[in-house]
């Protein structure tokens, strides 16, 4: 049974399920096409970062490649919720789609001379992923309910890495059996063909029919003034940012560094994404929105935990405990975060209409903590022989547990106004 005839099967079969937390037709699809988006971005996207460091072995690159990435991400956010806005959330979607097919068709064609280029590169994957995001983002707030977004969040995380675990199969093993880069090049054009379809498959969504085609960007100040509360969900996301813009590439290095062998690093992936899912699937089965701030709680213990391993050394085990632990504990707090988010859109004024707002506001935070931890990984730590790298992760790390004290309880808001 294929991965979307599994997903039509979960959303028939709900009668344990409370009525008001399954899932509609639209959400059910909106995660098949993300789940074949991610399937083609875990293999192009994994090895990537990994092409980049067999080219050059070095650190600094590789940190620079994803800062360019991080700051122009806003930037394409930015352009997306404006054509969002004056067209609908669907067409910025598609063209992210497209974009980032071209940006994988650009890097088969340059080969590698990737290298040369990479601050371009970096520029043009930023704003490809921002147009992508800004529109899914909106996306899953519109096809989800305050009843059964956490759910929707649960499961779209757990297909979306059932997806991520086998693109690294795919792609770790194509790049063992072919000589030199030629797998990475094959890998990269299989990612090509998978992006095309989901674009076409997104044809299947209705637009939303909302008119409201002004751009409240300057009214956010105002918003941000009269609820505090989306301020500190805010700094919330610039903190999970501080150890998300080091976790999104180092962790595959480290693996390589390790067994040398990029095949191993995509077997191991899977393993990992095992342990992801798992977690995941949990979440979306029993998590409550009232015990999110237990949830914060121990996601930044578990990667904090995971990060004092590598005081130890740093071998292939140490660096698996902290995969394994950052594995089981991560989508705690991308799913607690994600569905407090979106609580808080619901609450903002104009009735929803600020969302395409909210979703660049949060992804300008998010990604100053990515680009903020990647710098200071670079100024003390620039190699992965340095003495400093497990300090770095660790302050990262720490950094997670000041989470706990800005999510707030659901029962201290006002009911949510949809």
């Amino acid at each position: 049974m294929g991965l979307w005839s599994r997903m039509k099967a979960l959303a028939r079969a709900g009668s344990t399920i409370d009525p008001s937390r399954r899932l509609s037709a639209e959400a059910v699809l909106t995660i098949g096409i993300h789940s074949l988006f991610q399937f083609g971005a875990s293999m192009a996207g994994l090895f990537l970062n990994l092409y980049l460091w067999r080219l050059t072995e070095d650190l600094a690159v590789n940190g620079i490649y994803n800062i360019i990435v991080f700051l122009l991400t806003p930037v394409g956010f930015l352009a997306g919720a404006w054509l969002a806005k004056r067209t609908d959330r669907l067409v910025t979607y598609r063209i992210g789609i497209v974009l980032t097919a071209v940006f994988y068709l650009l890097v088969i064609l340059a080969g590698t001379a990737v290298v040369k280029y990479y601050v371009w590169f970096g520029l043009f994957n930023g704003f490809a992923s921002g147009m992508y995001w800004t529109a899914y983002l909106v996306l899953m707030y519109d096809v989800s309910t305050g009843a059964n977004r956490i759910r929707f969040l649960g499961l779209n995380t757990t297909f979306f890495n059932l997806a991520g675990l086998a693109g690294p199969a795919v792609a770790g093993t194509i790049i063992g059996i072919m000589e030199g880069l030629t797998g990475y090049l094959v890998t990269f054009s299989l990612s090509l063909v998978l992006f095309v379809a989901a674009a076409l498959i997104s044809l299947r969504i209705r637009p939303s029919g909302l008119r409201h085609k002004a751009f409240y960007m300057n009214l956010v100040p105002l918003a941000l003034r009269r609820q505090p509360d989306w301020l500190k969900a805010l700094l919330a996301f610039f903190l999970w940012g501080l150890f998300q813009g080091i976790t999104l590439f180092l962790p595959n290095i480290m693996l390589y560094n390790t067994v040398g062998r990029e095949d191993w690093v995509g077997y191991l992936t899977i393993f990992f994404s095992g342990l992801v899912i798992l977690s995941s699937f949990i979440i979306s089965r029993f998590a409550r929105e009232n015990l999110g701030k237990l949830y914060v709680l121990l996601s930044s213990v578990g990667v904090t935990l995971g990060a004092a391993f590598l005081f130890i050394d740093f071998t292939f085990w140490t660096v698996a405990v902290f995969m394994i632990l950052f594995s089981l504990s991560n989508p705690l707090m991308h799913n607690t975060l994600s569905n407090y988010y979106y609580r808080q859109i619901a609450l903002l004024p104009l009735k929803g209409q600020l969302r395409n707002e909210a979703v660049v506001m949060r992804e300008t935070f998010l990604n100053a903590g990515r680009v903020l931890s990647i710098v200071a990984l670079l100024a003390f730590a620039g190699d992965l022989e340095s003495a400093q790298l497990p300090v770095v992760l660790f302050g990262a790390a720490f950094t997670q547990t000041l989470i706990f004290f800005l999510v707030e309880k659901p029962e201290r808001q006002p009911a949510e106004s949809r």
